[in-house]
């Protein structure tokens, strides 16, 4: 279109008229080729007549007007009648007349490069349009997790004197033991001096308890408090101190009691081994909760936050949906792979979720009722977004609008579009092409 109305200003502007021969519709006002078929241009001989161009457009305007045909994906190839394309063989398209054409007034313009489409054409380049409306959106980030044991939920086992083991009843790794139940039995000349200590203080205790000298009795209690401390402070139980007092004889040995149930990770204990303080002999986990490890993209942080409800699923359960919460949310970003680490906690009363195991995870995410538009009803320039508004009377209106999140295939508006509005959701890039070419030729028009 644009093309055309050029070439018809050169050729009113230029003295001389050159053609194709093969396609007499193409003129120029210059030399040149035939886009079409690339045939040299031929000078169009002068008529005998001297009509000037004001008189021959006079008489153009007194005649009444042509049919005009063009090719839609070719718009500068333009005939008088029916026919196919030669560029493309595309079936041509009849221009609809403008109001004007007829004699009536021009139409009242519309907003800016608001752009009108017959229904045919709007058929041909396929225009669908979808209405604006509040809906609720959803959406769910899903990535990979791997199960870990909760750090909160382990114990390490530690003899708090030196000695040797005597006897040894958790003997294998991975058993499950119960809160309270016996590990292992050491022998310390240490703790057995100590016992015969306490029997000694608690003896001074009771002949001393009742002595007239107050000072007395208050070193004898003193006395024997210190050394009872002494016996807390090596993990001696207060039941097995009233057992001593009770016995009244020192027990050669000492017995560790499991901190927690769970099941044994590490074992270190062996029958006559030497321990010192720093060894760890037993290390127990508590599986009834255990940590998965998430990674989740840079652009997916955003829409994770602490507390948030997540679910695992397992290719081996597949009838079985595990719930969970967002309990750690690394505040550092891998640097190779671009991800986040994220921390969820899910319960595991029947132990059967196992460290290591790798799962699904999805975190649903709800947006609401939002106001949102399809992804294709968006044209983004990359400096702005930009929708077509469909018209009653075959008339599309560009638009910018201001979008939020996207939500899988459709745009959350913030704002330039209100609910009802008919907006293009297939064709848009064609209407967009016809918005920009009406508002150069109106910027020509103006010029002139």
């Amino acid at each position: 279109m644009l093309g055309n109305w050029l070439r018809f200003q050169e050729t009113v502007q230029a003295k001389d008229v050159y053609y194709c021969p093969m396609h007499p519709d193409y003129i120029a006002g210059k030399p040149g080729d035939c886009p079409i078929c690339n045939m040299a241009l031929v000078k169009r001989e002068p008529e005998p007549q001297g009509t000037s161009i004001s008189a021959e457009k006079t008489a153009k305007q007194a005649q009444p007007a042509q049919d005009i045909y063009y090719c839609p994906m070719h718009p500068d190839y333009r005939s008088s009648k029916p026919g196919t394309c030669p560029i493309c063989n595309m079936d041509l398209v009849k221009r609809e007349p403008e109001a004007h054409e007829h004699g009536g007034a021009p139409a009242t313009p519309g907003p800016a490069r608001t752009v009108f489409i017959s229904p045919q054409k709007q058929q041909l380049i396929g225009v669908q349009v979808s209405t604006v409306e509040q809906e609720p959106l959803t959406r769910t980030v899903i990535t990979v997790g791997q199960l870990t044991y909760d750090e909160t939920r382990m114990a390490r086992v530690q003899a708090r004197v030196e000695g040797w083991i005597e006897q040894v009843y958790v003997d294998f790794t991975g058993k499950w033991v119960k809160k309270g139940q016996p590990l292992l039995s050491v022998y310390s000349p240490e703790l057995l001096s100590t016992q015969r200590e306490l029997l000694i203080a608690k003896r001074a205790r009771d002949s001393l308890g009742a002595s007239a000298y107050p000072e007395i009795a208050a070193n004898a209690q003193s006395l024997y408090e210190a050394t009872r401390d002494r016996l807390r402070l090596w993990d001696i139980s207060d039941g097995q101190i009233r057992d001593l007092e009770k016995r009244g004889t020192p027990s050669r040995t000492m017995t560790l009691f499991a901190p927690t149930e769970g099941f044994v990770l590490t074992r270190n204990a062996l029958r006559g081994q030497r321990i010192t303080p720093e060894m760890e002999l037993y290390t127990i986990a508590d599986l009834s909760t255990i940590w998965v490890l998430a990674d989740i993209y840079e652009y997916e942080v955003p829409l994770i936050h602490l507390g948030q409800t997540a679910t695992m699923t397992f290719p081996y359960f597949p009838a079985k949906t595990f719930t969970g919460k967002v309990t750690f949310i690394n505040p550092q970003l891998d640097n190779q792979t671009r991800t986040l680490k994220v921390r969820l906690q899910f319960p595991n009363p029947d132990h059967q979720l196992k460290p290591d195991m790798y799962a699904n995870v999805s975190f649903p995410i709800d947006y609401g009722r939002r106001l949102a538009v399809p992804e294709t009803a968006v044209l983004d320039s990359g400096t702005r977004q930009i929708v077509f508004i469909a018209r009653e009377d075959g008339h599309f209106e560009p638009r910018t609008v201001q979008l939020g999140a996207k939500v899988n295939d459709r745009f959350i508006v913030e704002g330039g579009l209100n609910a009802g509005e008919k907006v293009v959701t297939s064709g848009n890039f064609l209407i967009d092409s016809e918005s920009q070419l009406k508002a150069a030729m109106s910027g020509m028009a103006e010029g002139k």
